[in-house]
């Protein structure tokens, strides 16, 4: 047995331990956990420990399969929409620009390891500043269960456009292009019914789990094969078996160990380098240059006709710097072109731009309602069709949420109240499934305060029935439900029993709870069948 191993393992688990303390302490004051993790990296730092070889490697595979994740619910329409591909085109070109100016006035007024920097340099810094961290916006989103809405999918789509110009910088930087066996690559298209052949065969077990595995880290390698980032190649067989019947399964089977992995990585930043009040105090002078990015996303979203509500969120989700900016850096302090503080300095700005970001995110739906005014001012008068607020056409009952919960819910309203139920949803492939089989589904964001406001000026909804899986999002809807002064009836389905009581606090006034009712729900079924024979 390999006792060094042991030994690594053990210094790990105690960082996961006090991990564990820091995110607890941030979910208590209503931060993400991510917060908490990225204050342990920092404070570990200070006593000089340096990250472990698990660490390392379980930030890694977090990252990996987070990207295959990123796959498995990508849509590649929406990387072919202006609102993404244009607009991060231009987005990186002026905050190049901008954050390269603002680094050279910084350095005029004698800012610490700003002196001495010629334009090259600069440059390099403010190309490694334009990007968002991907990790910390996918995490964002599925917290709050946005990853399907018009925001989160477009959001998205800016990350991977931002990703594929740092690998394309890197390979470049490095004089390496891919080995000309990267073309290869392409026999995985027609390759991809086999794929999901596969996926069919393997039922929903341990199976599931190793073959998902297996598509992750088998894409991985085999992008790094041929001089490709293998993150790239997760996420490029995640694509491959999007939109399978099975992909949301793969998903959540994934959604565990993604999360395990993942602290690796936000206690892999702070550890990057021994901080110094120098470092931290230049990291926390360029940290204010990410809400100027955040608000250069905004006004780009709104004039490709994107809302103001819906523009301002994707644009929160994208207010961080990016783990592809700490490459770049690395790759000039490697060349020798920066100055090895300078790694640490954007570590700092990193880490605090996630703190940053968690609060704003966190309080995003309450900025949107408190400057609603200011907004609206932004918007064009032409809107996306995707991106309009919907008109639930005088039903009486709304099913919010139109997945395994929802589904059935609303056939058996159907059968009792006809034509007067509606099914809302803000995933478009699932809307158009259940349009296909005949269902009255609507496609909208139930968290959207226009949304609320468009269905109470019609009066004719009695009941709400949520049956969202995420916690954050059914919140999300009762807090839109509340302003919009509905006056019906709200029903929520909880998995949890704690949830009960905040569902209660927030409005709910039926409560369904799926894990202690299930069994009787069953029982009805089995009697009901049995009677009827």
């Amino acid at each position: 047995m390999d006792f060094e191993l042991i030994a690594i393992a053990l210094g790990d688990v105690g960082w996961i331990g006090l991990a564990f303390v820091l995110g607890l302490l941030s979910r208590a004051v209503g931060l993400p956990p991510m917060v908490g993790f990225l204050a342990t990296g920092f404070a570990l730092n200070l006593y000089g420990i340096a990250s472990g070889e698990v660490l390392r490697k379980l930030s890694d595979l977090g990252i990996t399969l987070l990207l295959f994740t990123v796959g498995l619910k990508l849509n590649l329409r929406t990387l072919a929409r202006p609102q993404v591909w244009a607009v991060a085109g231009l987005h990186m070109s002026i905050a190049v620009a901008g954050f390269a100016a603002a680094i050279l006035l910084l350095a005029l007024a004698g800012a610490p390891f700003l002196s001495g920097l010629g334009i090259a340099q600069t440059l390099l810094i403010a190309f490694a500043l334009s990007f968002s961290s991907t990790v910390f916006a996918v995490k964002v989103l599925e917290e709050k269960g946005a990853m399907a809405s018009l925001a989160g999918r477009i959001a998205v789509g800016i990350l991977i456009v931002q990703d594929l110009a740092a690998v394309a910088f890197l390979a470049a930087s490095a004089g390496e292009w891919p080995s000309p066996w990267a073309l290869l690559l392409l026999l995985l298209v027609p390759l991809r019914p086999l794929l999901t052949l596969v996926l069919e065969r393997v039922g929903h077990g341990e199976l599931l789990v190793l073959y998902s595995l297996l598509l992750a880290l088998g894409g991985a390698e085999a992008f790094e094969l041929v001089g490709l980032k293998g993150d790239l190649g997760a996420l490029a067989l995640g694509i491959l078996v999007a939109g399978h019947h099975k992909s949301e399964e793969v998903a959540k089977t994934m959604f565990g160990f993604k999360n395990l992995f993942l602290l690796g990585f936000f206690l892999s930043i702070g550890l990057s380098g021994p901080l110094t009040v120098e470092a931290f105090l230049a990291g926390a002078a360029v940290t204010p240059l990410v809400l100027a990015k955040s608000a250069l996303f905004l006004v780009l979203f709104t004039r490709f006709k994107l809302r103001a509500r819906t523009s301002l969120l994707a644009s929160l989700t994208l207010t961080s710097y990016s783990e592809f900016g700490l490459i770049v850096v690395a790759l000039g302090v490697a060349s020798g072109c920066l100055d090895g503080h300078w790694l640490i300095v954007l570590a700092t700005a990193l880490s605090l731009s996630c703190a940053v970001a968690a609060v704003l995110n966190a309080a995003a739906h309450r900025i949107h309602r408190r400057y609603h005014a200011t907004w609206k001012r932004l918007e064009r008068p032409e809107r996306l069709t995707d991106d309009r607020p919907l008109d639930i056409g005088g039903a009486r009952i709304a099913i919010v949420g139109m997945g395994r919960i929802g589904t059935p819910a609303y056939d058996h309203m159907h059968r009792l109240h006809g034509g007067a139920v509606v099914g809302v949803d803000f995933d478009p492939r699932k809307v158009r499934r259940h349009q296909s089989a005949g269902r009255k589904v609507l496609l909208g964001d139930p968290r959207d305060g226009d949304f609320w406001d468009r269905v109470q000026s019609t009066r004719t909804l009695d009941i709400v029935m949520l049956a969202l899986p995420n916690r954050a999002a059914k919140l999300a809807v009762l807090d839109r439900i509340g302003d919009a002064g509905f006056d019906g009836r709200v029903a929520a389905a909880v998995r949890f029993p704690d949830e009960i009581e905040a569902m209660r606090e927030a409005g709910a006034s039926i409560l369904f709870d799926l894990s202690a009712e299930a069994g009787s729900g069953f029982a009805e079924h089995v009697a009901a069948q049995t009677s009827s024979s």
